[in-house]
């Protein structure tokens, strides 16, 4: 199953159910913050799912985040992230790329 942003909220990808109680391991790529994956797993606990783990392929984190689930990753790095204000030097002289979905309006 998929889950799309609609209005700015995670929701199946139309043609999807979910069974009341059915158990689910929810999979995205890459996981960074977790805020997309808590956002998946609450939308699929809506729809009457039950999330049991978490697993990506590379987490950015180092295994730090927290996405309420266990969470398994194919690859596990500490990739720094930096509040726009506190840039260092060199990564401030290049130009801003945003390659995320959350502003998409679908």
């Amino acid at each position: 199953m998929y889950v799309e942003r609609e209005g700015g909220e995670f929701k199946l990808r139309r043609g999807f159910s979910v069974e009341p109680g059915e158990k689910i391991v929810m999979v995205e790529d890459i996981v960074t913050t977790g805020l997309s994956s808590r956002e998946c797993i609450a939308a699929i606990q809506k729809a009457g799912g039950e999330v049991v783990a978490a697993a990506c392929i590379v987490d950015r984190s180092g295994g730090k985040v927290d996405v309420g689930v266990p969470l398994i990753a194919l690859a596990s790095m500490e990739v720094p992230a930096y509040p726009a204000d506190a840039l260092p030097p060199e990564l401030a002289a290049l130009p801003v790329e945003d390659p995320g979905s959350r502003r998409l309006s679908k």
